[in-house]
């Protein structure tokens, strides 16, 4: 009965001040919960090296990550020795051998990697022991071979190579270049000439001045006891020779006097890449440091922002439009602002970028643009404390970006207390329409009569050009006219002349290729066949799974898409036809296509020939081979552009087929290299059922 009475009270004690409640009025938050941050265990060695350790026994396992905070280093004429020493790094030791050191480690179930300042171990933590000897060991001892850097040395090259025509890479390197200048650390480049310039000696040289224990910091989490650490660590990075990186100075660079565009012709771009960006003076231990970031957030910081909303979403310019708001402790970092957007658009996109960012400059962003990103660094802010590395980068940063010991557990509380005008000091602060660089890396002969009309603000914008090593030009020249006597026929003539001969390229009536290419870690596979009988057969497999097919039998056909099978409708069968013979530009109707005018592609003066409403090609004006095909298909309502590159041409049965193909489709590019090509064998009626 006292139980019962007792339930009653209490029952009718909620449902009363449930009733005093005034649910018409939104209650006030509450405080921001207190953030209980463990903090790192820590001890130093005698010879500099710095060690945070964080216990966590959830589960078996142990990270171990070697960080070197020095300051920016200029590498200048040996630009990519800093790569290469990375690369040479954890090869073994003088010890052990780089074949035995890298089958303990996988013998172990463990990952250990190096950066030219940097190493990162995870295993199980009964391995623990082990994989920190062999961390130290390969760190403190490195087996440098003359061999080992032949080969790393070649690869940065064939990399850099490739590169040379990746539009996204040179942006990239041009928009760092000439915000810092090309002899600054951050704005200069390596280039297959640098590259040559490094010795092995050179490699030893940077490694001895530069991986040192005086900034390094030895992070290790898991579950591992700190007594336990502390004794491995004393044994095993105690012989590391006590040493302190040496300092250069350099200028600090500055923002332009006036906004302008810096152009950089490209012409095989099938797409502009713009950034507009400044240089801005932020570090984390600044006081708008976090405002900062949230006008960054509500700029351009993803999906969900200004930028994104206005070029993808209300224009269709772009796949994606954001902004990046940097922080450095020893120079000044960046603001950028970019997009990857169609030629036609791409003075159209630089206006739009330009109308954002001055919009949060002058008017104060919206309380709900406000509460919005908040929530996302706040829910991020929490998300990110489940994970015990957190705790671990957190004092790394306390440690290394001079920051306040409380200054993570206060992050909420002053988070929420942004205001509106915080965002908008921070923007006009960080983000210029004033000194802005606007550099664009595309093709000038489609893009360039257009840029020269911008305005912004009732002014013009001057454009300055700028080659691939960011060296300052003159204006390109695009001289369209077409040489006295050249036409359809006999730009095409030369092409058959050039693989090989009409009578030989007539004679093939069967096509057999077999491709293979790398994405993203992933290995792609192409197989293709075509008949002179309306045949064709493509096929992409990804890591052995089939991803698309294509079939076309005569007057019927189909396509397979991650297992979903689908008819081919008319349409689609005719653009397929058009394509399916083994050397489809023999059946051309030279009535039906245009001579489109001369392009520069990779310095070689090229014909160009409209196809059709969706393809064009381009034949080298030299030698007569074709070197790209500009495809444009709808998805979705929207025109993409594909660029379809041909290189390495090599002679098969006597006739010359491209053995590397490469395919552009905004800022994806796949590189595909033939394995195999059979001329009127290894095809059967059988393939295209």
């Amino acid at each position: 009965m006292k139980n019962i009475y007792t339930f009653l009270v209490l029952a009718l004690f909620a449902f009363t001040t449930q009733a005093q409640i005034d649910r018409s009025v939104m209650p006030k938050p509450g405080p921001s919960p207190e953030i209980n941050l463990e903090e790192p265990q820590q001890f130093e060695l005698k010879n500099g090296l710095k060690v945070l350790v964080v216990e966590n026994h959830k589960l078996p396992r142990v990270s171990i990550q070697l960080k070197i905070d020095n300051s920016p280093i200029l590498e200048a004429e040996n630009a990519g020795v800093s790569s290469l020493t990375g690369s040479l790094l954890g090869n073994g030791s003088t010890t052990i051998s780089k074949d035995e050191f890298n089958e303990e480690v996988d013998f172990l179930g463990a990952r250990l990697s190096f950066g030219p300042q940097s190493a990162f171990a995870s295993s199980l933590s009964k391995y623990f022991p082990r994989i920190l000897e062999l961390m130290a060991d390969a760190a403190i001892n490195p087996n440098f071979t003359e061999e080992e850097f032949q080969k790393e040395k070649q690869k940065l090259i064939t990399g850099l190579k490739n590169q040379e025509k990746d539009v996204s890479s040179i942006a990239r390197r041009v928009e760092n270049a000439l915000a810092y200048g090309k002899k600054h650390p951050y704005g200069e480049f390596t280039t297959e000439e640098t590259v040559n310039n490094v010795t092995l000696a050179d490699i030893k040289k940077f490694y001895s001045n530069y991986f040192v224990p005086a900034n390094a910091y030895l992070v290790i989490i898991g579950d591992i006891k700190f007594d336990d650490v502390k004794k491995l660590v004393k044994k095993n990075f105690t012989p590391w020779t006590k040493a302190i990186a040496p300092s250069f100075q350099f200028s600090n660079p500055a923002n332009v006097q006036y906004t302008q565009i810096n152009f950089v012709d490209m012409p095989n771009a099938v797409q502009s890449e713009i950034t507009v960006e400044n240089l801005v003076d932020l570090k984390m231990s600044a006081p708008d440091y976090l405002p900062a970031l949230i006008a960054n957030k509500i700029l351009g910081g993803g999906g969900e922002a200004r930028l994104f909303l206005n070029l993808r979403e209300d224009k269709g310019y772009t796949y994606g439009s954001y902004s990046r708001l940097g922080n450095n402790k020893h120079v000044s970092a960046k603001f950028r602002a970019s997009a990857s957007v169609r030629n036609m658009v791409t003075d159209s996109s630089v206006v739009e970028i330009l109308k954002e960012i001055d919009s949060i400059r002058k008017t104060p962003v919206t309380a709900k643009e406000l509460k919005d990103a908040k929530a996302k660094y706040v829910g991020n802010f929490v998300l990110a404390l489940e994970k015990p590395q957190t705790i671990a980068n957190y004092a790394l940063n306390i440690e290394t970006q001079g920051l306040s010991n409380d200054f993570y557990k206060t992050y909420l509380e002053r988070i929420n207390a942004i205001t509106l005008e915080d965002v908008q000091k921070a923007a006009q602060k960080y983000f210029s329409i004033d000194n802005a660089r606007i550099v664009i890396t595309g093709k000038g002969s489609e893009v360039l009569s257009n840029l020269e009309k911008i305005t912004f603000k009732e002014k013009t914008i001057p454009i300055f050009y700028y080659n691939k090593l960011a060296d300052k030009i003159d204006k390109p020249s695009y001289d369209t006219t077409v040489a006295e006597g050249v036409t359809v026929q006999s730009i095409l003539d030369n092409y058959y002349t050039a693989i090989g001969g009409i009578d030989k390229l007539k004679a093939i009536t069967s096509f057999h290729m077999e491709a293979g290419a790398e994405m993203q870690g992933m290995k792609l596979d192409l197989f293709m066949k075509k008949t002179t009988k309306n045949q064709f057969f493509q096929e992409i497999n990804v890591m052995g799974n089939s991803m698309s097919k294509q079939v076309l039998n005569g007057d019927k056909g189909y396509m397979v898409i991650q297992g979903q099978k689908k008819e081919l409708g008319e349409d689609e069968m005719k653009k397929i036809s058009t394509e399916s013979a083994p050397f489809p530009e023999i059946n051309y109707d030279t009535n039906t296509i245009v001579l489109d005018g001369v392009e520069d592609i990779d310095g070689k003066k090229a014909y160009k020939l409209k196809i059709s409403d969706e393809k064009t090609s381009l034949f080298d004006a030299e030698s007569g081979l074709k070197l790209q095909d500009i495809v444009t298909t709808e998805m979705q309502g929207q025109k993409m552009t594909s660029t379809f590159s041909y290189d390495d041409y090599k002679e098969v049965t006597g006739i010359k087929i491209p053995f590397i193909l490469s395919q552009t489709m905004g800022p994806q590019k796949i590189d595909f290299t033939v394995k195999e090509i059979k001329l009127n064998e290894g095809v059967s009626d059988a393939d295209f059922e």
